[in-house]
């Protein structure tokens, strides 16, 4: 049987400060707990407020995690920026990462958020630099 391979690409607004370490920490890890067994994989990145994730894995694990996410109180305002179909995985191995985004990377961020949808494999490949650059083990 073949597994069909899934990009979600996501933006919400948070309703705790992406400032925090500890947000970003209780995300990761429930992140990594809830995705780690459905083959979900994927990086997050906190941007002015906002958090843009790029989740990768089979299509019923994608539509239940939007479904969790609805109800997610650390959420709102859940836009899927980009789902398609990809023949492998960017972040295979990271069932959730933390991807730092440096003042270079924040432009293509930026645009992805005003709905320039052109922009979405540069920012995956930006935040696949920014794990490997920051040296994240994967997790």
């Amino acid at each position: 049987m073949t597994f069909r391979l899934e990009r979600l690409v996501y933006q919400s607004t948070a309703t705790g400060s992406t400032g925090s370490l500890l947000n970003i920490a209780t995300i990761l890890a429930e992140s990594q707990r809830n995705n780690g067994p459905r083959g979900l994989t994927g990086a997050l990145a906190a941007h002015n407020e906002q958090y843009i994730q790029v989740i990768e894995g089979a299509p019923h694990f994608l539509d239940g995690l939007l479904r969790r996410l609805q109800g997610d109180g650390r959420h709102r305002n859940i836009v899927i920026l980009d789902r398609q179909p990809i023949p492998a995985r960017s972040f295979g191995g990271w069932s959730m990462a933390s991807a730092r985004i440096t003042p270079e990377q924040a432009p293509a961020l930026d645009a992805l958020m005003a709905g320039d949808r052109e922009a979405v494999d540069e920012v995956v490949a930006a935040m696949v630099a920014a794990l490997a650059l920051d040296g994240s083990t994967r997790a």
